[in-house]
């Protein structure tokens, strides 16, 4: 082996979860789908390739079967998640297609399952969804396992890792973390996935240092090398000389006790140097996240993602299921504030199903309030089920992709109409609730003014709103660069939207990415946002930076970025302004 195998190599990728670990790599195996072969076979085997491709079908159901059995109610989410691959195990447009491709073209079915996979991967990326884009992660999911199966391949089992290590792999599976124990996992280090993947959520949600989307991490990396995560820069060093190694321990030990005095001070209120109150609160998707946002001192819930209890139902989810869920967070949050965003996504798609009709651009199409308006029914079901939760505590309601004035004019009457049909009914319900919208379309930053006449709060969605200002594409490499919320076109117009919020005296908010990264506080803070929403485990880092900050100096510095002319020269302000202060707050 040549000395040149172990030189010191470092790797960029996603900082999809933040803290530092060393140690020894475990490589998790994967069916490589390129390798996959093609042959032809004759009309008289095609029915003994069907029958071997719907045993390894049933294989796969076992095997998904078995852990929703195991996985504890803790993780409710991993549950939530098998049973929507055992949906799309058997969804026609993965099965039949399967089958139909076997007969039609002659072909075994690796090669058919190769090919079905591929072509639905294609349509689910041209989706700009984050939630359809997702689909995509749980579709490798289903048809890895099966390939596995098909080709009689060993199945890895996390379970049996004897020692502490990093797991570094092609992509994790829900499979694979549902059996993840914090005594034996350090990191996650993954070639694919990104920070809205459940790779991602699950290591933040376990608090452990993750690096994603390194597209080469399982060639470069072997079973057994040292290697250091940090999962805060988006870095993964392999073979680290003594002088790295030594820095990236102290810059561990430095986080760790960083991170410790956190949550000793989580409950210390976001107080700006110059006694000005910030409300920092918790983004979840499902009730049991709601003890995150309180263990990590969140002045409430600033966005509640209701989809994911359409994305994984086989029909969508009645009143009553979703009054109980709804009512569990918010009396178990009372009597801080709960903010529920009403169905944000194509509710074709939401379901278990993968079918639904074409859109040539659906992230421009029938999604969100458009899909709700649309199907009056179906928001009806989640209105009437919100205001009967708000009955028991402090309920806010959201309604996303708002662009015109007619939308919150639709809703609001619908809105009202569920409060007569419960009324009617004799049920309990509240509807003396704040109504908010989201601000992720330039039209309603532009109407603003208008808008905030039937509203009781803004809601910045800023992930949305950088794609659709900036009229890029998140999933092209080629325009990527462009998403930046550094951008001074986006800055722009969330300081005209915070600007109308103030003088008319609503309530504005932000939930995207950029609330849970310190380097936009300043900035953030001299928009003259109110609230903040984020992962729950973000928290207490933002509360520090805030208790940091001077609002007034804030407001001097964002004068000073408005007249910039460029993202980076906007990141090389707040690098001479804030740099050493933020660096200091974080290692």
């Amino acid at each position: 082996m040549s000395p040149s195998m172990f030189e010191e190599k470092f790797l960029y990728g996603i900082n999809a979860s933040p803290g530092i670990c060393i140690g020894r790599a475990y490589l998790v195996n994967h069916v490589n789908m390129d390798i996959v072969e093609k042959y032809y076979l004759s009309s008289k085997d095609l029915p003994a390739e069907i029958k071997r491709f719907k045993a390894a079908v049933k294989k796969t159901k076992d095997e998904l079967d078995q852990l929703i059995k195991k996985t504890p109610d803790a993780m409710q989410r991993q549950t939530d998640i098998f049973k929507s691959h055992l949906m799309m195990l058997k969804d026609k447009m993965l099965y039949d297609k399967v089958i139909e491709t076997c007969n039609d073209e002659q072909v075994n079915a690796e090669w058919a399952v190769k090919n079905v996979a591929a072509n639905l991967k294609m349509i689910f990326h041209q989706m700009e969804n984050p939630y359809l884009s997702a689909r995509v992660a749980d579709l490798t999911h289903v048809t890895d396992s099966v390939m596995r199966n098909l080709v009689g391949a060993k199945k890895v089992d996390i379970n049996n890792i004897k020692k502490r290590v990093i797991l570094v792999a092609d992509d994790l599976s829900p499979a694979q973390t549902s059996q993840i124990s914090l005594k034996k996992t350090q990191g996650f280090v993954t070639n694919r996935g990104g920070k809205t993947s459940h790779t991602s959520i699950i290591a933040r949600t376990l608090g452990i240092p993750a690096v994603l989307g390194l597209d080469r991490a399982t060639d470069l990396i072997n079973d057994e090398d040292l290697i250091i995560v940090d999962g805060t820069a988006g870095i993964v060093i392999i073979h680290p000389e003594e002088k790295t190694l030594l820095d990236f321990s102290l810059r561990q030990e430095a986080y760790d006790n960083y991170k410790a005095t956190l949550t000793l001070n989580s409950d210390i209120c976001a107080k700006t140097t110059d006694n000005v109150r910030l409300n920092v609160m918790g983004n979840i998707e499902l009730p049991e996240e709601a003890d995150s946002v309180i263990s990590h001192g969140g002045d409430g819930i600033g966005l509640y993602r209701t989809e994911f209890q359409y994305l994984n139902c086989p029909m969508f989810p009645s009143e009553d299921d979703l009054f109980e869920k709804y009512k569990s967070v918010v009396e178990l949050m009372a009597p801080k504030p709960v903010t529920i965003r009403t169905l944000d996504i194509n509710g074709d798609k939401a379901i278990g199903s993968m079918s639904g009709p074409d859109e040539t651009n659906p992230f421009l199409g029938l999604r969100a309030i458009r899909y709700c308006l649309k199907n009056p029914d179906i928001f009806q079901t989640q209105l009437k089920a919100i205001l009967r939760a708000a009955a028991f505590g402090n309920v806010r309601i959201l309604f996303p992709m708002i662009s015109c004035y007619d939308e919150i004019i639709m809703a609001r009457a619908l809105l009202n109409k569920a409060a007569s049909i419960l009324d009617a009914e004799g049920t309990r319900f509240n509807l003396d609730i704040d109504i908010g919208i989201m601000l992720e379309i330039p039209s309603a930053i532009i109407m603003a003014d208008k808008l905030s006449e039937q509203v009781d709060f803004f809601s910045f969605g800023t992930n949305d709103l950088i794609q659709y200002s900036l009229a890029i594409d998140r999933g092209n490499r080629d325009v990527a660069y462009l998403y930046d919320g550094l951008q001074p076109a986006v800055i722009r117009l969330m300081k005209h939207a915070a600007d109308v919020a103030e003088e008319k005296g609503k309530r504005m908010s932000l939930c995207g990415e950029m609330a849970a990264d310190s380097l936009y506080t300043p900035i953030i803070l001299g928009l003259g946002i109110d609230e903040l929403s984020m992962n729950p485990r973000s928290i207490p880092a933002v509360k520090n930076i805030i208790r940091s900050i001077s609002m007034k100096e804030s407001r001097q510095f964002l004068a000073e970025v408005l007249k910039q002319s460029t993202a980076s020269d906007i990141m090389e302000m707040l690098q001479d302004t804030y740099g050493s202060l933020l660096s200091e707050k974080i290692y």
